[in-house]
């Protein structure tokens, strides 16, 4: 149910826009979708004023859930005002796989304006996708300014008292390059940052908007984020398969475009759009269906001038740092690289006097081994580990002074799932969040019934 009905309610009144915006009765609703008792009322309820965003994607990567979570944005874009849509990888996404999902909203688009007006054209959403930056940034952080990063600026420069909401659903580097070209910017953003493996392939961009842009406004969802596929109420209906062959399979051009996609839902990205539309967006602490967050902390970030092994301990999705003695004989002419996990290759700065590079790790309570792959043969094969661990409570108790509007995962352990700090504050609201997303997904099949509009 939404922020204002309270458990005992009667009816349930799906977030809409426009003239056309409609209310199910509990009785009849029930025949479409079993409602089950909800969680805790939030504290409010959808923002009056609608809420800008942008979002920055890695669609069509390796994870199929950014398509699934544009799905769920698309049918909720009647109750937000799109901006952006930026292919962001890196890795194998383009607009294209933007574009793709928008071609399937065509299909649906006449069922889904029956039931309210303001959902944008096709057309309107084609002229707001861009292609951002297809490369990692180095360890500088910044590259060339992209298409993506420059519509970034260009809607943040808007004449508009509204912030603009960026939702960072895969590499950072375009919302990095666009706060380096017009710094200007940045009291006008509210970034939500879908962060844990996001990080992990972004962390120098990342660590340039940590010690460049340290008053940015900006969530950090490590974990919370993996609320939305774990945890909460799996039961019948509402189990990750279940849910998709129930209430979105055969739902339109785009529910058949979805259940294929993953064995159920993930959707990891979709949270950035739930605590939009329930929830405080001026206030990360408060409950909604993103998640409620804390102030980040200091002393996320280690330092190494050698070698580590797996007794060397670093904060887990915090940043490591490696600063190595150049060795005798190399020169700018040779390229290296470090290979983390086998998998993940971090480029090496060498400043003809030492060598540098970063990592983040995702997960805790795991040993990273490192390998340094070189032309030079004093330093290729050079090899180490470290091992991540969650924060102290010392240090998480203390919010930083540096970063006044950073916050992050909840690392109390009431708030986790599982070893997923933060995310029952999401998984909580299962039933409501995805309640509320079949019913958004029976418009695409379904026009509404002249009865259940209003005038």
């Amino acid at each position: 149910m939404t922020g204002n009905d309270q458990s005992q309610g009667h009816s349930l009144r799906l977030l809409g826009g426009g003239s056309r915006a409609i209310r199910w009765v509990a009785s009849g609703f029930a025949c479409l979708l079993s409602v089950a008792p909800c969680a805790p009322s939030l504290e409010g309820d959808a923002p009056a004023t609608r809420t800008r965003l942008l979002v920055s994607t890695d669609i069509g990567g390796t994870d199929p859930d950014d398509l699934q979570s544009m799905v769920h944005l698309l049918v909720y874009s009647d109750s937000l005002d799109i901006e952006g849509l930026i292919s962001s990888p890196p890795g194998p996404g383009r607009k294209q796989d933007i574009l793709r999902v928008i071609d399937l909203y065509e299909h649906d688009y006449p069922n889904l304006k029956t039931y309210a007006d303001a959902y944008p054209t096709p057309e309107a959403l084609r002229a707001i996708s861009k292609q951002g930056g297809i490369d990692r940034a180095g360890w500088s952080g910044v590259g060339a300014a992209t298409e993506g990063s420059e519509w970034i600026i260009r809607c943040a420069r808007r004449k508009d008292p509204r912030p603009l909401h960026v939702l960072v659903w895969g590499g950072i580097e375009d919302l990095a390059q666009a706060l380096h070209d017009a710094p200007d910017i940045l009291p006008k953003l509210r970034v939500y940052f879908i962060g844990g493996p996001n990080k992990m392939w972004s962390v120098d961009a990342y660590d340039y908007l940590e010690r460049h842009h340290p008053a940015l406004w900006i969530i950090e969802a490590n974990s919370t984020y993996r609320g939305w596929f774990v945890g909460g109420e799996q039961s019948g209906e509402w189990g990750n398969a279940a849910f998709v062959s129930t209430h979105i399979a055969d739902h339109g051009e785009l529910g058949r475009f979805f259940a294929p996609l993953l064995p159920g839902i993930k959707m990891g990205d979709s949270p950035s759009v739930g605590r939009l539309l329930h929830g405080d967006p001026d206030d990360p602490t408060k409950p909604g269906w993103g998640g409620s967050f804390v102030p980040v902390w200091d002393g996320r970030k280690t330092v190494f001038r050698r070698l580590t092994t797996e007794a060397d301990e670093a904060e887990a999705f915090g940043v490591v740092e490696f600063e190595l003695a150049l060795p005798a004989g190399m020169t700018a002419r040779h390229s290296a690289q470090a290979v983390f996990d086998g998998r993940i290759p971090a480029a090496l700065e060498n400043d003809g006097r030492v060598l540098r590079f970063r990592f983040s790790p995702r997960d805790a309570h795991k040993v990273w081994p490192y390998t340094i792959q070189s032309d030079f043969p004093g330093l290729d094969g050079w090899s180490g580990a470290f091992t991540a661990l969650p924060p102290p409570s010392e240090r998480t108790a203390h919010p930083s002074v540096g970063h006044p509007h950073w916050w992050t995962d909840d690392p109390d352990p009431g708030a986790a799932e599982g070893i997923h700090a933060g995310a029952r504050t999401v998984s909580r609201w299962r039933r409501d969040f995805l309640g509320d997303f079949a019913a958004r997904m029976r418009r695409c099949e379904i026009p509404a019934p002249s009865s259940e509009v209003l005038p």
